[in-house]
């Protein structure tokens, strides 16, 4: 079994130009396996990110730690297997924790938010594009997302899920530049270190490498469900939308500082494609669209330039599609791009030739005032 390095002469470290992060913080890590909440590790984490604020780097928490949390709370030294018992843990120490991060973030000026998710909010189209419209607005104001899976409710996720996945869920939803899992191990190894000698850390490797799985292995631990392997498919998933994934050591002083100045740490796993690639070309292969909009010329050029598709530019709206659906925008007849609609085929037609200020008015809401945003959409020709 061979692993496809890389050296770091042969590529650019992605945290130099990284601009959104989505961390994602074990729950050994978080409890200091299974003692308590870690306040001094958060703390640091706290100070780190006030420091990638000032740089206007977004940031992007994906917690574990709530299961960890109420049994530390309640007493419990083993992972409770039933159902019921798993989530009044959960509902305990999801409490805990966010008071925590509140607590602990104040003295750096940080406001955070929690959000508390389930797969089933990224299968359905329309709960997709609000969670990424709340998420994006959280950013716009300075504040910090802290994500976690809503385990107290939800029990597939509870036997399940696992919060790596929900890492690469969140970094493809928000368009991060890199998925950073934050964990209590250095990173990949070629073999287990505990039992090989020899065995080396991965420092770089490209995420699509079959044989990464094979070396993460599949152990988890009793605080947390995941295990190496969980970080590795996480980091496959994230590749798969031109994103980065980084598995490092999280009780590293200034882990988060010292990779953004280009420090090596952890296993670096490199997308084999640009995310603008990955998400564009996914929209272009769409071979069956629902609808498509004639648009004005002053549209038409917007969108040349990379600019959203506004209302006031939609000349005709045609076919039936819902909120999220991939159609296309027409200019003198000829498909010039395609991209998500923000609104349904119903709602666009009212909005159209419109105002973006003019929608709550028309609607009696607003879910964006772009018909297409600029990061959802696709030019597949050029115009004169």
């Amino acid at each position: 079994m061979k692993i496809s390095l890389i050296t770091s002469a042969e590529l650019i470290n992605p945290f130099l130009q990284a601009k959104r992060i989505v961390i994602k913080l074990g729950s050994s890590l978080i409890t200091n396996d299974g003692i308590g909440i870690d306040e001094k590790l958060l703390n640091n984490l706290a100070k780190q990110i006030q420091v990638l604020h000032a740089k206007n780097i977004d940031v992007i928490i994906v917690s574990s730690g709530a299961v960890a949390c109420g049994m530390a709370e309640t007493g419990i030294s083993q992972r409770p297997k039933q159902t019921h018992d798993l989530q009044a843990v959960s509902a305990v120490g999801q409490m805990k924790l966010m008071h925590m991060y509140q607590v602990l973030f104040k003295p750096y000026n940080l406001k955070s938010a929690q959000v508390l998710l389930t797969h089933a909010d990224f299968s359905d189209r329309e709960r997709y594009l609000n969670i990424r419209g709340t998420l994006s607005t959280l950013l716009d104001m300075n504040i910090v997302p802290v994500i976690n899976e809503n385990d107290a409710i939800v029990t597939d996720e509870i036997r399940f899920g696992d919060n790596d996945t929900l890492g690469a869920l969140v970094s493809s939803l928000i368009d991060a530049d890199i998925l950073c899992i934050l964990t209590d191990q250095k990173g990949i190894y070629t073999a287990d270190p505990r039992l090989n000698s020899e065995a080396k850390l991965i420092e770089y490797a490209y995420a699509q490498d079959k044989n990464l799985a094979a070396c993460a292995g599949a152990a988890g631990s009793i605080i947390g469900t995941g295990g190496m392997l969980t970080k590795v498919l996480a980091a496959q998933r994230a590749s798969q939308n031109g994103i980065h994934t980084c598995i490092a050591y999280g009780r590293q002083e200034n882990i988060l500082l010292e990779l953004f100045d280009g420090i090596p740490h952890g296993s670096l796993l490199i997308a084999g494609q640009s995310k603008n690639n990955a998400r564009k070309q996914w929209m272009r292969d769409h071979l069956k669209l629902n609808g498509h909009l004639n648009i004005d010329e002053g549209a038409a050029k917007a969108l040349q330039q990379g600019k959203s598709l506004l209302p006031i530019g939609i000349i005709s709206v045609h076919g039936s599609f819902n909120r999220g659906d991939v159609i296309a925008c027409y200019y003198k007849g000829e498909e010039i791009a395609r991209g998500i609609s923000q609104y349904n085929s119903t709602e666009t037609k009212l909005i159209a030739k419109h105002t973006s200020n003019q929608i709550a008015d028309i609607l009696g809401y607003s879910y964006a005032s772009e018909a297409i945003h600029r990061n959802d959409l696709a030019v597949t020709v050029n115009i004169p």
